[in-house]
């Protein structure tokens, strides 16, 4: 169970609902946070360099029975509050369904699969199966990640996906409406069909590498990057590749990934861009870590930029996460601390209800 803050609605904890044959149970993580910087004083801001906001995430997770499962995530967060936002436009709260989807699982000795259907996170890259705040034990996300104009969207998209599992190797292959670099509504114009898909070995315990990928069009008409003269969206298809690394031991636990992207145009040239970053987290004692992520990203459209945060997590209990981080965006856009960030941010994490039946 993740760090959470028990709460007098909370119901008592028997038998976990996913445990059981069937049930239903719900998971919530709120993130808070408090932050300053000079780009909230740049346009389009144009504000005062502190901000602060919320983040609220909720897992539902209904079980039909041994094989059949509903689930979910929703996100729901004020604007700012995702470091990338904090130079763009807008405030007030959005709420996105990251996943809801059906899925069949079986279990045997050696190995599982899994088959879902309906809204889903792309299968490409690592960092997704971390972006909770009370998993990730930093602050902000990796450089290629994130809500707006980046290459791998944090948002959902509909789609078919399949797990296997087999003694140390675990593959996934999808198919949705959009692509991981501009997801679109099932009720959106300009949607074409996309894969990813990707394979990782465990080559000891603690100590897993794999490797993903995803191929298809990826713009609409009304997106901004899309431009006069340009060939229709569905002959204009982006790749990309990744590879990625996880390693514990004791009290290190580490982190990385490699991605390279192209997206393709006719009247501008193609767009290639490169990132990766390496993420480090050490438990000092049952209540502090120090955790530290430096990335990159490098590209033939725009000026590359690397990026550098620190952070000082700390549990007061078993149910919250404070965390202390400082952020460094380093490039020649950015003039001095002008890109740097000082945020601090509260996690409370509880199952608000519990039900069960064998």
């Amino acid at each position: 169970m993740k760090p959470a803050l028990y709460l007098a609605c909370v119901l008592p904890m028997g038998v976990l609902a996913q445990d059981a044959d069937s049930g239903f149970d719900l998971r919530t993580s709120i993130g808070t946070g408090a932050f300053y910087t000079p780009q909230l004083t740049a346009p389009p801001r144009d504000g005062t360099p502190v901000a602060a906001g919320f983040r609220l995430m909720l897992y539902p997770t209904w079980k039909l029975s041994k094989h059949w499962t509903v689930s979910g995530a929703v996100d729901t967060h004020s604007r700012p509050y995702a470091y990338e936002e904090f130079s763009t436009q807008g405030y007030g709260v959005k709420t996105n369904v990251l996943q809801a989807y059906l899925s069949y699982s079986q279990v045997w000795n050696g190995g599982s699969v899994m088959v879902r259907m309906g809204q889903l996170s792309t299968a490409f890259g690592s960092f997704l199966l971390r972006y909770d705040d009370a998993d990730n034990p930093l602050i902000d996300v990796p450089i290629a990640y994130g809500y707006y104009y980046d290459p791998v969207s944090i948002l959902g998209h509909a789609g078919a996906q399949a797990d296997v599992n087999v003694g140390k190797l675990d593959m996934r292959a999808q198919f949705t409406s959009s692509s991981p670099a501009n997801p679109r509504g099932i009720f959106d114009r300009d949607q074409y069909g996309n894969w990813a898909g990707g394979a990782g070995y465990t080559i000891r315990q603690g100590l897993r590498v794999g490797v993903s990928s995803f191929h298809g069009p990826y713009l609409d008409r009304q997106y901004e990057f899309f431009f006069p003269g340009e060939a229709p969206p569905r002959d204009l298809p982006a790749t990309a590749l990744g590879a990625d690394a996880q390693w514990g031991r004791g009290p290190w636990n580490a982190y990385g990934e490699w991605q390279w992207f192209q997206f393709d145009y006719h009247v501008v040239p193609t767009v290639r861009e490169r990132t990766g970053y390496g993420e480090v987290r050490r438990v000092l004692t049952p209540r502090w870590y120090l955790a530290a992520r430096l990335g990159y990203i490098r590209a033939n459209a725009f000026t590359g930029y690397n990026e550098y945060e620190f952070v000082a997590g700390f549990r007061p209990d078993r149910y919250q996460l404070v965390k202390i981080g400082y952020e460094i965006q380093q490039g020649p856009q950015f003039q001095g601390a002008q890109g740097n960030t000082l945020g601090v941010q509260l996690v409370t994490s509880f199952r608000a209800i519990s039900i069960a039946r064998d």
